[in-house]
């Protein structure tokens, strides 16, 4: 059997490793088309439950990874200039710079001999003589939209503006900020990926973009504009950009995750939205999933194809709800933010995605929930223990 996978990113470069070691007896190749040492963005996010899951399937893999990560226990949200602190349960967060990611997930490949072709965009899906073809390039996939219909494809944009920048400077902890700003809503995801640097996503309501006029403004001026609003946070450091582009989230869904030979994996299969900081993680857990699906179906890609379906879906399905709950409430911010004071807001927040409950929130956040309740901002009978 030979698997062409399309996408040289996390979960494809993920995707061949483990291939490469579970069945041995089947071809690998990946075909990325930018250069080996190119990236766009700058930190991702690995948290402590997936680096476990991650260690399960590469032990190797995952401890050179944490190795050049940077951990964070705690998280700062700020709602109308209030901080308030939340402490993490376990290692807390993690993160790590995109390009040493892939770096790393490059040495790996080249020990085992994995072929990459880079440099290289593959035009015609139909050209590539895999038993199985796996989509692993993303939101703009080609190999999706190579058949959308057999994949059942929809695609809906978010209302929020958004646009991932970097800083020359590593924040003590990673944070969220909501502000008010001569009338306009905004928000500040960012966190320390390395010694120096740090991501910083900056986002804004619709109504903001429009009544602002950030639709005709030039993006050194939007730019501008979220450096004045996040002053007191940059203390005098500029936004870096690099590809940052000023866009709205695209909402991708595929009632089949296979079309014929062809199969997607991560944010082609499902966009998993960045404010649950899970993307990355969502991904490489796919890869997990068909590699061990092709690996016991080594000689029979369509049963393949339907074990990855049938041991990956109900975890899929969680994930990519809490990250559609999450979006939803974030499409609200500028309601929330009216709403609420500073501790009802953190508690709404914490509880955005329906994963985390009160009971929850006191048994991994004890601190936290201990101040929201004294504060008032927990429902009444939600509080007690």
């Amino acid at each position: 059997m030979k698997v062409d996978i399309v996408g040289g990113g996390p979960s494809g470069l993920f995707l061949a490793i483990l291939l490469a070691r579970q069945a041995p007896g089947v071809t690998v190749e990946v075909f990325e088309q930018n250069a080996p040492d190119a990236t766009f963005g700058f930190g991702v996010v690995l948290a402590d439950t997936g680096l476990a899951r991650l260690s399960d399937a590469a032990p190797d893999v995952c401890a050179d990874l944490v190795k050049a990560m940077t951990f964070s226990t705690q998280q700062t949200i700020v709602s109308d200039e209030t901080t308030i602190t939340v402490q993490r349960p376990g290692l807390g967060g993690g993160a790590i710079a995109r390009l040493r990611l892939l770096s790393i997930l490059q040495e790996h490949a080249a020990r085992l001999g994995i072929r990459v072709t880079w440099s290289s965009r593959v035009l015609d899906i139909g050209a590539l003589e895999g038993d199985i073809v796996v989509g692993a390039d993303g939101i703009n996939s080609l190999v999706r939209t190579s058949a959308e219909g057999g994949f059942g494809t929809t695609r809906r944009d978010l209302t929020n503006h958004f646009a991932w920048f970097g800083v020359e400077k590593a924040f003590e902890c990673p944070a969220l900020v909501f502000r008010r700003y001569n009338g306009g809503y905004f928000v500040a995801h960012y966190y320390p990926y390395s010694a120096h640097m740090s991501t910083f996503v900056a986002e804004c309501d619709d109504q903001t973009w429009r009544e602002l006029g950030l639709e005709s403004a030039s993006a050194d001026e939007r730019r501008e504009l979220f450096e004045h609003v996040f002053a007191p946070e940059l203390d005098g450091h500029g936004l870096v950009s690099n590809n940052s582009i000023w866009r709205q989230f695209p909402v991708i869904r595929n009632a089949n995750w296979f079309s014929g030979n062809r199969v997607l994996i991560g944010d082609a299969l499902a966009s998993a939205h960045f404010s649950i900081g899970s993307g990355t993680r969502i991904a490489m857990e796919d890869s997990i999933a068909l590699a061990q699906a092709i690996a016991a179906h080594a000689g029979d890609a369509p049963a393949a194809l339907n074990a990855y379906v049938h041991a990956r879906r109900d975890s899929k399905d969680r994930l990519i709800s809490a990250s559609e709950a999450s979006y939803e409430w974030y499409e609200q911010i500028r309601g929330w933010m009216d709403m609420y004071t500073p501790h009802e807001f953190v508690y709404q927040f914490m509880t955005r995605t329906g994963r985390v409950d009160a009971a929850r929130l006191r048994e991994q956040y004890p601190a936290l929930m201990q101040e929201l309740a004294s504060a008032g901002a927990v429902p009444a009978g939600e509080a007690l223990q």
